[in-house]
């Protein structure tokens, strides 16, 4: 396997994420959050890890031991966010509020929590060690760190509103950029 074939596969999935961000939150700006949405959100959250690791291939060099470590805490973090979108969207989206709230009302809650925290300190990590390294496009980066943190910290508690759309919106539009950003890949002597 080519380190061409790992970059692409991660801008691709890091395509697949951001669309599984994007659409459903121009939708849920409409309709709320529907079904289908929260269908597509719960799923699209397992092609970060890839797009991720394609990021961090293109700036490794640049980015140096602290953007590994910013990595490594992003990619434990995107891992535990991942498994709690999954059930979110895809569990207990289903179940009545009471269900809900006895579920979250043990020690569910804190992993949730806990997921979040080591999710948002890892996003904005990672953005800070992309942003120091100028390999991947600043504004992106910025987008990247600023849009998944209001979405995991700042909005994920509050109902579905227009900010909370136009935050899906914002973390597809950056993570599309910096998906075609590391799309073409540098001859094997830069890798």
């Amino acid at each position: 396997m080519s380190m061409q074939w790992l970059s692409r596969f991660g801008a691709v999935c890091g395509i697949v994420l951001a669309l599984s961000l994007g659409v459903p939150g121009v939708v849920e700006a409409f309709t709320g959050e529907t079904t289908v949405t929260s269908f597509v959100v719960g799923l699209g959250a397992a092609f970060g890890a890839p797009a991720l690791y394609a990021y961090q291939l293109r700036q490794a060099d640049a980015a140096g031991r602290f953007g590994a470590f910013a990595f490594a805490v992003n990619v434990i973090g995107l891992g535990l966010f991942t498994g709690v979108g999954f059930a979110l969207n895809l569990v207990l989206f289903f179940l009545d509020q009471a269900a809900v709230a006895a579920v979250l009302d043990g020690p569910t809650r804190w992993a949730v929590l806990g997921s979040a925290v080591v999710f948002v300190v890892g996003s904005v990590l990672f953005g800070v060690s992309m942003f120091r390294a100028r390999v991947l496009p600043r504004v992106a980066a910025a987008g990247y760190t600023v849009s998944l943190v209001l979405l995991a910290a700042a909005l994920a508690p509050l109902p579905d509103s227009l900010l909370s759309s136009a935050a899906h919106v914002a973390a597809a539009a950056s993570l599309v950029w910096l998906s075609a950003a590391v799309w073409p890949v540098p001859s094997t002597r830069e890798l």
